[in-house]
C-alpha cells in the first residue's frame, strides 16, 4: 500500500492510499479519515460507498463528514465505486462499467474479469484495513449514496457478522425492477433473474432471518430527487420493513435534490446514528 497523500483533519489525518488489487486485478484508491483518538484505541469504523459516476475523491472532498466523524471518535473509510485501468472493460454510458461497479460479483465476460467489487468492498479492503490501520472490525457500519445506499443496504443484509449499522441517502433499494439495476444486472449477471434477486435490497430484507434483528436503518430521501419516482422508490423498502417488522426511519426531506449538498445536509445525522448503534455494543 502505497500512501498518497496525507493531511491533518479536524485533529485527525486524512490519507488516500494506493494498493493493487487482486480481487479487481487492477490498482484502487480509497480514503481514510482517522480520528485522533486512534492514537490510542482502535476506533469503530465506517465505509462510505459512493455513487454512479464517483471515485473515492467525491466523498472525500464534498461529503462534509470528517468533523462530525473527528467529534464522535469514527473513522470512514471511502473506497472507490469500480475497478480502474486502460485494460479494464468499459462501455460508453454513466451508469455501467467504470464509476458503475454496483457492489456486486459480476458473473458474465468480460465483466467478471474485473468487476468484484462485492469481494473487494468485504474481503480484500477489510484485510487491507484490519493489517493497516487500528480500527475495531466489531464495531462497523456501512452506509452509501444512490448506487452506493443501494451497496450499502444489500451488504449490510448479506453480510450480519461483519456490519452493525445501516444507513442510507437515495438509494436504489429495488434494481430488479428500476432501469439501472435492470440494464447493470442483465449485462454483470446474465438473464436468470432469480440471481438479481440475491443483489436486491427488498428481496434481501423480505427473506431476512426472522431470528435476526437488526437495529434501525436510516434513510434520507430527497422530494425534489429527479431519480426518485423511476430509480429510486424507497417506500418499496419502507413496505418490506413494515411486513418483517424491522425498525426503519425514512426521512423524506422536503426541497433536496439528489447531490452532495444534500449528503452533506445530513451526514452528521448518519454518524450520529451509526455511532449510537456501534458504542453500545
Amino acid at each position: 500500500m502505497k500512501v498518497l497523500e496525507s493531511h491533518k483533519c479536524h485533529g485527525g489525518v486524512l490519507q488516500i492510499n494506493e494498493h493493487h488489487s487482486s480481487a479487481l486485478n487492477c490498482d484502487m484508491r480509497f480514503s481514510i479519515f482517522m480520528p485522533r483518538q486512534m492514537e490510542k484505541t482502535a476506533v469503530p469504523c465506517l465505509t462510505f460507498l459512493s455513487g454512479l459516476t464517483c471515485t473515492h475523491e467525491n466523498f472525500t472532498t464534498k461529503g462534509n463528514a470528517y468533523k462530525s466523524a473527528a467529534e464522535d471518535g469514527i473513522c470512514i473509510i471511502a473506497p472507490d465505486t469500480s475497478p480502474r485501468g486502460d485494460h479494464v472493460a468499459d462501455e460508453d454510458r454513466y451508469d455501467f462499467g467504470k464509476g458503475a461497479g454496483f457492489y456486486i460479483d459480476a458473473t458474465q465476460k468480460p465483466w467478471s474479469d474485473h468487476y468484484k467489487m462485492e469481494s473487494y468492498i468485504v474481503r480484500e479492503l477489510q484485510q487491507l484495513v484490519a493489517a493497516n490501520f487500528n480500527v475495531s472490525l466489531s464495531q462497523q457500519g456501512i452506509f452509501g449514496h444512490s448506487m452506493g445506499g443501494h451497496g450499502a443496504l444489500t451488504l449490510y443484509l448479506k453480510y450480519p457478522d461483519l456490519y452493525k449499522s445501516c444507513s442510507a441517502f437515495s438509494p436504489i433499494v429495488a434494481p430488479v425492477i428500476v432501469p439501472w439495476g435492470q440494464y447493470v444486472f442483465e449485462r454483470y449477471l446474465g438473464d436468470n433473474k432469480d440471481e438479481w434477486k440475491k443483489h436486491d435490497a427488498c428481496h434481501l430484507m423480505r427473506n431476512a432471518d426472522n431470528r435476526k434483528e437488526y437495529p434501525v436503518i436510516r434513510i434520507d430521501q430527497g422530494t425534489h430527487d429527479k431519480f426518485l419516482e423511476e430509480q429510486l422508490k424507497p417506500h418499496f423498502f419502507e413496505d418490506v420493513c413494515h411486513e418483517k417488522n424491522q425498525k426503519l426511519e425514512l426521512n423524506m426531506q422536503a426541497g433536496y435534490d439528489h447531490s452532495y449538498y444534500f449528503i452533506q445536509s445530513f451526514i452528521s445525522e448518519h454518524i450520529t446514528h451509526h455511532a449510537h448503534i456501534l458504542k453500545a455494543g
